[in-house]
């Protein structure tokens, strides 16, 4: 099936690893925030993401 579209083995796995990695992101995205919409509430991670990004002398842009 890959060799009629003129791809092989190879470049097939690659591109699909590609494509796991990219639904694993949007997925893992899409339930954080349905989860800060649902609750109202911030994930953990986000507030430790936000902690490093402050101490670092960034700051929030959701002020």
């Amino acid at each position: 099936m890959w060799n009629e579209l003129g791809i092989s083995g190879g470049t097939a796995i690659v591109i699909l690893i590609a494509l796991y990695f990219v639904i694993k992101w949007a997925v893992k995205n899409g339930i954080k925030e349905a989860y800060s919409a649902i609750t109202g509430k911030k994930t953990d991670e986000d507030v430790r993401n936000e902690k490093e990004l402050k101490e670092l002398g960034f700051e929030s842009e959701d002020k």
